[in-house]
């Protein structure tokens, strides 16, 4: 995928705020601080447009951001903070919702697992709700380069295991660019964008 340009557009908390759905969409899911951010920097190769943070439960607003004029990037807050605010924390849940449930030009979710962790009843929550509603959706294992290949490959049969997945895991390493063409190959495909017309 050739980078001509990416753009953040605006926050939203509600609809009414959301910008004009004129692009596809991919949405970015995951606990706090798993690294939804720094992928979607990665993936438009520009280090600070979306914000990342050492502090978990940092991003509160859907953010959108635009690559090429041609598609948007969603960063959805990121879930199971519980430091957060319960006031904050009661508003995620219904927001996130309203935005996967409501957007008719959302392609794609995909959800970020950090492949230390194991996975959560919240993700596994978030998988069932995705599956439910039959929205399109693919995992995606970050943090690679911190564990072995024995580990990674453990861990994405675990997964795919616990969700009854056939598709392979992608996995992605934000300090090596590690599966950075798979997901955008994942991307294209939900989109169904050609990679000659971008």
């Amino acid at each position: 995928m050739k980078i001509l340009s990416a753009k953040f557009i605006k926050s939203a908390t509600a609809p009414e705020h959301y910008p004009d759905e004129a692009l596809p969409e991919i949405a970015f899911a995951g606990k706090s601080n798993v690294g939804k951010s720094s992928l979607i920097n990665a993936l438009v190769n520009k280090r600070g447009l979306a914000q990342t943070s050492s502090t978990p439960g940092r991003t509160r607003l859907i953010n959108f951001f635009t690559v090429n004029d041609e598609l948007s990037l969603v960063d959805l807050p990121g879930y199971g903070y519980a430091r957060a605010p319960e006031k904050i924390r009661n508003q995620w849940g219904p927001m996130i919702e309203k935005y996967l449930l409501q957007r008719k030009a959302l392609r794609l979710v995909i959800v970020i697992l950090d492949v230390r962790r194991e996975i959560s009843q919240e993700d596994l929550s978030l998988f069932e709700w995705l599956q439910f509603h039959q929205i399109p959706y693919s995992p995606v294992l970050t943090k690679i380069d911190k564990v072995s290949k024995n580990d990674l490959s453990s861990q994405k049969k675990n997964i795919r295991s616990c969700l009854g997945l056939i598709d392979p895991i992608l996995a992605f390493s934000a300090v090596k660019g590690t599966g950075k063409d798979q997901i955008w190959k994942a991307i294209l495909k939900a989109t169904k964008m050609n990679q000659t017309e971008t």
